[in-house]
């Protein structure tokens, strides 16, 4: 079985691959939407968290999809806020999200047959833990 481990911060480069812009234009709406703002690194790289990349897609939404300008859309978000959605976005919502625009559908299949097998085995995993306290508590 192969498990991956999930990142929790990314570099401008993968933000900018996962969301499909460039770089400079994440550079852009970092200083035109006070929503984002990824941390630096002590090299002084930025840093972007699994929310960092949930807002990059409602700014791109907002931007390419509903054809707001910057201008409309900083006011949007001003006055609207983050969809909850984002707010507490789980972290494998955003990674799979952008799995499955580069995913070829045979691929997202074997993904969630893999994430029903990880629950399954999650499943056992807490039933175990749960009889182990139990033994302790009696013991």
């Amino acid at each position: 079985m192969q498990t991956t481990i999930k990142k929790l911060y990314h570099s401008i480069t993968e933000a900018a691959a996962f969301i499909g812009e460039e770089q400079h234009v994440l550079r852009y709406w970092e200083r035109e939407f006070p929503q984002l703002r990824p941390q630096k690194n002590r090299a002084g790289n930025r840093v972007y968290t699994q929310r960092d990349l949930a807002v990059l897609l409602v700014i791109k939404q907002l931007l390419r999809e509903k054809r707001y300008t910057v201008a409309g859309a900083r006011e949007h978000l001003k006055t609207a806020g983050l969809p909850d959605e984002v707010v507490a976005i789980p972290l494998a919502a955003v990674e799979d999200q952008g799995q499955q625009q580069q995913e070829p559908a045979d691929v997202s299949h074997e993904r969630a047959v893999d994430q029903e097998r990880a629950m399954d085995v999650l499943r056992e995993l807490r039933s175990l833990a749960a009889d182990l306290r139990a033994k302790t508590t009696v013991a």
